[in-house]
């Protein structure tokens, strides 16, 4: 899919103001609201939007210890031991990685106690090998996505 520099524009005001209405969108950018709507439908179905909730924040649900693990599996049981790691709650993110390790997941704790309940349960999963836990001390940067959308728009314009 061609993201081009109305893309990006509709992106960014996503990204900026999350809460405004199509019909407000459509005002600022400069566009018709049909125009606005196919844009945003058509980027739907290709995948570049792939959401419009909240974001939550795992600290203010009561988790705010951040841990990385990373998941060596025995050969041939990735798909059971990622199936397995679909059911725990804390588990927020979880790849398939190459380098040291099968899969990396990110959990969210309450605690350091709970933080290592929760690696005991996967050490326990069948098909875990061992597994290699890393603790966020403090983010640095915030997940985000629009200095990527500029980029990409940028690159757009150059064409």
């Amino acid at each position: 899919m061609t993201v081009d520099t109305l893309d990006t524009r509709i992106l960014r005001l996503l990204i900026e103001q999350p809460r405004t209405s199509v019909r407000e969108y459509a005002r600022l950018l400069g566009i018709a609201r049909g125009t606005l709507q196919a844009r945003l439908d058509r980027m739907e179905r290709d995948g570049v939007i792939t959401g419009t909730g909240p974001v939550l924040s795992p600290a203010a649900l009561g988790h705010p210890v951040l841990a990385f693990v990373h998941i060596e599996v025995t050969q041939g049981h990735l798909d059971e031991v990622g199936d397995a790691l679909a059911a725990v709650p804390e588990i927020i993110e979880a790849f398939s990685i190459t380098g040291g390790g099968d899969l990396l997941t990110r959990v969210a704790a309450r605690d350091n106690g709970h933080l290592e309940d929760v690696i005991q349960g996967l050490i326990q999963l069948p098909g875990v090998v061992r597994t290699r836990t890393e603790v966020a001390l403090r983010e640095r940067v915030p997940h985000r996505l629009l200095p990527l959308v500029e980029s990409v728009g940028r690159a757009a314009a150059a064409q």
